[in-house]
Formats: structure tokens, C-alpha cells, sequence
């Protein structure tokens, strides 16, 4: 399996110094996260960012894409013909009226990530990843694949990973929902549930784990936000140009990280002339880039003592923290801090109002630009995207908690 034809290679924004995709388990100098590097002049930016299909006058199709979000292969590592998919992407950018009367702004679009195979946004980047194990001249000697996760990574880890016949390992903590920790097993993987909370998940991969194993961590695998960038590309082709906000629920920074880059490409190559705002957004009890970027760190500080309802985005200690922080910073953006209270009632007001079902980690984006409209205040002409990042059948137990109140 060949990467595809812009591809120079892995770069360590660190030390600056460049690897074969295969070493894809940090830069073998360093130690830090390495980055997909693209030879730019190599793309065809006329035809990168289109319909799925253009039919002539006569409705034969005169160009076919791949489905999802390997139409986009000439800036993601490998070819879709190579692609380890189950149709991820393509996912739905639905207008919500309502919500676009309440914010006061042009138009409000919620781009809704439940509908990929897993019901989650990292689909997108598990699908790069296990393409990018399969790769390899022999993906068996990769075993065991291993990550800590909050709970939807590691059921799109073990399902795409299934794909591949591989032995995998999720880490989860045991608070996490009990629908991924199920899912988790029913696709094959191994789950290790971890006293605690995420911090513990992570310090016990390595302890439990006897030996060497492939990371499928974030921020490990530079494949995770190659994924992620696809949002840009696909909210680009979608709206026929940049929205002027995106809003992005934030946990280990892959998000932040992976859709600011999808726009920063879409300007190099020429096919956009500017990026979106883009908003972070995190729960007031767990709100470590949040925080950084309100004072002007450029490191986030861990956070003491982790404490929300919405476990996907408990993450007290980032992998990713410096690269968000640096993506909002150079795409103007900001970042927003809300109370669980009101993540929970905006996925509950999206359901009621909107009829797609949020996950409560997908609440975070209208709760966060509610909270921006409060403080802030939008100029009136936005467009505004809203990032679902999970399906609400994965915390239904707390999203009708909620809504039934105390004693409910």
C-alpha cells in the first residue's frame, strides 16, 4: 500500500526533523507528536472540494467520488481504494431555524457526526488509523493495539480494529457510558474498566499491559486528527464556502486540533480565501484549554480536580492541549466555558426542537454559543456551525435524568 501522491512523510513540529509514515508512534528523536507533512503544489485544488457527483445533461455521472470521507484522499495519507471504511463521514449539516432566531445570527447548522457507523466524530479518525496499520507489510506485528479513552474512541478503536482481525484494548474508566463499554466488547475488543476517572485509565495502559503495544492514543498516532480534518472539508463543500463560526465541543484537543487544519489547508490551497472563528468549548468543572486560552497560556495547566457530568469531556490533562490552544489562537478564535446544566439542556432543547438526538458531549456546542451570544454577542450575519459530536443514544440515561429533574 502506497501513500498517496502529495505525501512527503511524518514532520516533528519539535525538532523539526522528518520520518517514514510508519513511524507513527511519536517522532523516533524526540519524542513529540508528529504531523502528516503535504506537498500542496501536488493537489488538484480545482477538483478537491465538490459534489459528490457531477451529472451532465444526459444524468450519467461524469465524476465519481468515494463515498465519505475518503472522496477527500488527496490531502489524507493513504488511497481510498485502500481506505479500512465503513462509509464514515458525509454526515448530515442540518439548518436549525429556531436556533438561528434565538442566537440572533444569519443561519445555524448543526453538523451531526451521530450518524457515522459508531454513532461518533472519531470514526473519522479510527478509519485513518487503521488504514494507516494495515499499511503496513505486516499489521499483525502491531499487536496489541492499545488506548485509554473516555468511551467513544475506544468503541470506534475496537470496531475498526475488528475490521482487521486485530487484538485491541480499551481503557476506560469506570464511570464511563455504560453503552461503549457494552459496545466495546461486542465488536471484539478487550475492555479494561479502571477505578477512577480518565487520568487513571491512562497511567494504567502502561502498567497493565506487559510489554510493548501500538498506541492508538491521540496525539500518539499522528492518523486521529488526519480524520478529523475531513469536518472542513466536508462543512466547506457543504455551505459552498467558510461558515463564519464553528462551534467544537473540546476533551483532548484532536477536534480543535484536526478541523483548524482542514481549513488552514483549504487556504493553501487556494480553494478558500479565509478560516472560520473557531470556538472551543468545555465544561466549567473541566475546562483546561478553555482556561488557557482565556488567560493567554499557551501550555494548559492539568486540571485539579476533574468534575462533570459529561465524561467525554473530563480530560484534566490534554494530550493536545498546546496544539488547541495554538489552532484557536491562529484561527482568531476563543473559547467558552459552560455548567453541565446547561450542556445538558441544550442537547435536550436540540432533540425536542431541532429532531436530532445529541449525545450530551454534543450539547457543549449550543450550549457554548448560547453562552457566547450572552457575553459576547454575534454581529447579526453569521453563518454558524455547531459540532454534534455523539448520538444521544449514548448517555440517554443522563439526558432524561435531566430533563425529569430532582426526584424525576
Amino acid at each position: 500500500m502506497e501513500p498517496t501522491g502529495a505525501v512527503q512523510g511524518l514532520r516533528c513540529p519539535a525538532c523539526e526533523t522528518s520520518h517514514p509514515l510508519a513511524a507513527d508512534q511519536g517522532c523516533p528523536d524526540c519524542g513529540a507528536a508528529c504531523t502528516v507533512a503535504y506537498d500542496y503544489s501536488a493537489i488538484d485544488a480545482a477538483g478537491f472540494v465538490g459534489e459528490s457527483t457531477a451529472d451532465d445533461s444526459d444524468g450519467v455521472s461524469e465524476t465519481e467520488h468515494p463515498p465519505g470521507q475518503w472522496r477527500y484522499d488527496a490531502l489524507l495519507p493513504f488511497d481510498a481504494d485502500d481506505a479500512v471504511t465503513a462509509g464514515e463521514g458525509d454526515t448530515p449539516l442540518v439548518a436549525a431555524d429556531r436556533l438561528a432566531d434565538e442566537l440572533g445570527v444569519e443561519g445555524v447548522f448543526i453538523k451531526d457526526e451521530s450518524r457515522n457507523p459508531t454513532g461518533t466524530v472519531y470514526d473519522r479518525g479510527m478509519s485513518v488509523a487503521a488504514t494507516a496499520i494495515a499499511a503496513r507489510d505486516d499489521p499483525e506485528a502491531v499487536e496489541p493495539v492499545a488506548l485509554a479513552t473516555t468511551g467513544n474512541s475506544g468503541q470506534s478503536a475496537a470496531a475498526y480494529l475488528g475490521r482487521l482481525g486485530l487484538r485491541s484494548y480499551a481503557f476506560v474508566p469506570s464511570r464511563s457510558a455504560f453503552s461503549n463499554k457494552a459496545m466495546i466488547n461486542v465488536h471484539g475488543g478487550e475492555m479494561q474498566v479502571v477505578g477512577g476517572r480518565y487520568a487513571d485509565a491512562a497511567a494504567a495502559v502502561d502498567e497493565q499491559l506487559a510489554g510493548d503495544y501500538y498506541s492508538l492514543q491521540e496525539f500518539t498516532t499522528p492518523y486521529r486528527q488526519e480524520g478529523a480534518k475531513t469536518l472542513a472539508f466536508e462543512l466547506y463543500a457543504d455551505l459552498g464556502g467558510v461558515p463564519d463560526v464553528v462551534f467544537v465541543p473540546t476533551s483532548t484537543g484532536e477536534l480543535v486540533v484536526g478541523v483548524a487544519a482542514g481549513f488552514e489547508e483549504l487556504v493553501e490551497l487556494g480553494v478558500a480565501d479565509e478560516t472560520p472563528m473557531l470556538v472551543a468549548v468545555q465544561p466549567t468543572g473541566c475546562a483546561p484549554i478553555a482556561t488557557a486560552v482565556e488567560s493567554g497560556a499557551s501550555d494548559p495547566e492539568p486540571w485539579a480536580v476533574p468534575d462533570t457530568i459529561v465524561g467525554e469531556l473530563e480530560v484534566p490533562d490534554p494530550a493536545g492541549g498546546p496544539q488547541a490552544v495554538a489552532a484557536v489562537e491562529r484561527l482568531d478564535g476563543t473559547a467558552v466555558t459552560v455548567d453541565d446544566d446547561e450542556i445538558l439542556e441544550s442537547a435536550v432543547a436540540v432533540a425536542s426542537n431541532e429532531v436530532i438526538e445529541m449525545g450530551a458531549a454534543g450539547g457543549a456546542a449550543p450550549a457554548g454559543a448560547w453562552r457566547y451570544a450572552e457575553e459576547t454577542g454575534f454581529g447579526g450575519d453569521e453563518t454558524v456551525v455547531l459540532l454534534n459530536t455523539e448520538s444521544g443514544t449514548k448517555t440517554p440515561d443522563i439526558l432524561r435524568s435531566h430533563l425529569m429533574g430532582p426526584g424525576g
